[in-house]
């Protein structure tokens, strides 16, 4: 019996949900972005996953990204219940700036601040730190080491190989105690040693279950050893509509505008990367169109020229519920979405798919016993306080941005 065929009383409770702010840019198919990073348009995405009643967005890091930091402080003042993930990278930042930066923007925004920390391949990055894979963890390790350490209101001294610091302090702390929640991802055995030492949420991009079984396991395993647990999340994209072949099609039309030549391309530059989670994704699709479908509503086409999470969610609500239940019972606790383009999607996941997994959002979800109704359409209920979903044929900007395939560093 799968998770599907459970009635709904002995169903797991729902995961939490996380949406994605494309501070890189945004459009209706890969390869060709159309909406450029304006902050209206980013703002727009922020406050809708809000209203629709996800946890929280993430803010991925990158060169072709605006900075995070920045970003999230902006945004939250234009948002009430969202979480930021607020992806950092210990190679731009002192640990005591970080501290006393993340301190500030969780005081800002009443403690909605989680960090997602990313070590970096040393390919397509933007630090200009030629560092091995063994160094840029050890950098990790010893940058989180003194951060949590400033956060929990210590005074620090650290002599290590990348971090110095003599009688270092954060004065001002943070709401959430003793930090803001610490993600972390990495798939190198390096990685998973600083995952089981420091982090709280150790996240993973999409994978067929079994393989994250094993590095489940394997992160378990480490922070055992320092007497630690770790929670574990997700990061995927997500296509979701009312029938199975509505959803596979609306895949398909995602990389129809990609052309071979393209996918080479992309495929060679991401066989180049130190990232041994970029060598896992590109593995599932095999850079070519072949044989996307890696599960059965698992699907591999993103990862063809979109470096970082490549994989995809797709299909019927119902049948994506049963999927997303599948990752659930091996850990995963947070599920961190994105779909194409991002504010359209943001209203169809919580339309279709958090009713299948038992969730509620204040948009669809009628007051006092109100239907809902179109604000502009007279019924003898009266108007709906609601707010309807943008219709894909609204719209939106369309100012072209340039593609640079196979270097996107988005998470």
């Amino acid at each position: 019996m799968t998770h599907a065929d459970l009635p709904a009383h002995t169903l797991p409770s729902p995961p939490s949900l996380y949406w994605f702010i494309p501070s890189g840019g945004d459009g209706r198919q890969l390869g060709q972005p159309s909406r450029p990073a304006h902050f209206s348009y980013l703002s727009q995405v922020a406050q809708a996953a809000d209203v629709l009643g996800f946890d929280g967005a993430l803010l991925p890091t990158g060169g072709t990204n605006e900075d995070t930091l920045v970003v999230a402080s902006a945004l939250s003042s234009l948002t009430r219940q969202l979480r930021f993930l607020v992806a950092l990278r210990p190679g731009l930042l002192s640990p005591v700036l970080a501290a006393r930066l993340t301190a500030s923007l969780d005081r800002i925004s009443g403690g909605r601040v989680n960090l997602n920390i990313v070590s970096g391949s040393g390919n397509f990055d933007f630090e200009g730190l030629n560092l091995t894979q063994a160094q840029r963890y050890a950098l990790t390790g010893e940058w989180l080491g003194a951060f949590r350490a400033l956060l929990r209101g210590e005074t620090v001294s650290v002599r290590g190989e990348h971090v110095q610091l003599e009688g270092a302090r954060a004065l001002l702390p943070s709401v959430q105690r003793p930090y803001p929640p610490i993600y972390f991802g990495g798939s190198s055995q390096p990685a998973l040693e600083v995952a089981g030492e420091h982090v709280d949420v150790y996240l993973s991009w999409g994978e067929r279950p079994e393989q994250l079984a094993q590095k489940f396991e394997q992160v378990r395993a480490e922070a055992a050893r320092h007497g630690r647990q770790v929670r574990f999340g997700l990061r995927a994209h997500i296509i979701v509509r009312p029938t199975e072949d509505e959803a596979w099609a609306a895949a398909e039309r995602l990389i129809e505008g990609v052309s071979d030549e393209q996918i080479a391309q992309a495929h060679q530059a991401f066989l180049q990367s130190a990232s041994e989670g970029q060598r896992r994704q590109s593995e599932l699709n095999g850079g070519t169109r072949d044989s996307l479908r890696v599960g059965k509503n698992l699907w591999a086409g993103v990862g063809l020229v979109r470096g970082g999470a490549g994989t995809a969610f797709v299909g019927s609500p119902e049948n994506v519920a049963a999927a997303l239940r599948e990752y659930q019972a091996l850990g995963v606790e947070t599920f961190i979405l994105s779909g194409y383009p991002h504010l359209e999607e943001a209203y169809r996941v919580a339309e279709l798919l958090f009713p299948a997994l038992g969730r509620t959002s204040p948009v669809f979800t009628p007051r006092d016993g109100q239907p809902l109704t179109h604000t502009s359409t007279p019924s003898v209920h009266g108007p709906s306080t609601h707010a309807p979903a943008l219709r894909a044929s609204e719209p939106v900007l369309t100012d072209a941005a340039p593609a640079e395939l196979g270097r996107f560093r988005s998470i």
